[in-house]
């Protein structure tokens, strides 16, 4: 059998503001009403479906590939909006960014508290 993530949950204050978030950041298309969710589309076929909460939310940690190229756009706009940013998971390299495989990514929160992350070159795993 094969498997594959289709979709997941991202539980927020506000999906309206969570999604913007999302969108502006990463550079995304709109995202899509279904049901109660808002629905943010990635380029895999996988989709983040936001829906509000009023209990207290758990923080999680969401990793996206991207490009080059677009890893220096996101930067950018990491570092335009003035976002703290970290070179680790557990936030104790503030201000950089880190190098895995021959790529870079960087860790940041979302306006919910997730950790939001961004890389050029999957992780080898087991290597």
């Amino acid at each position: 059998m094969s498997v594959q993530l289709n979709h997941t949950i991202v539980w927020c204050r506000d999906k309206q503001k969570s999604t913007r978030f999302l969108m502006d950041i990463l550079d995304l298309p709109s995202p899509v009403e279904f049901g109660q969710m808002l629905v943010v589309q990635l380029a895999n076929g996988v989709s983040l479906d936001f829906l509000n909460s009023e209990d207290p939310i758990s923080m999680q940690h969401y990793a996206f590939l991207i490009g080059e190229d677009e890893f220096d756009q996101v930067f950018a706009r990491i570092r335009d909006w003035g976002l703290p940013y970290w070179a680790d998971p557990g936030k104790q390299r503030a201000g950089e960014t880190y190098g895995h495989n021959g790529g870079r990514g960087v860790y940041f929160d979302d306006p919910d508290g997730h950790l939001l992350e961004v890389m050029t070159r999957p992780y080898k795993i087991g290597a």
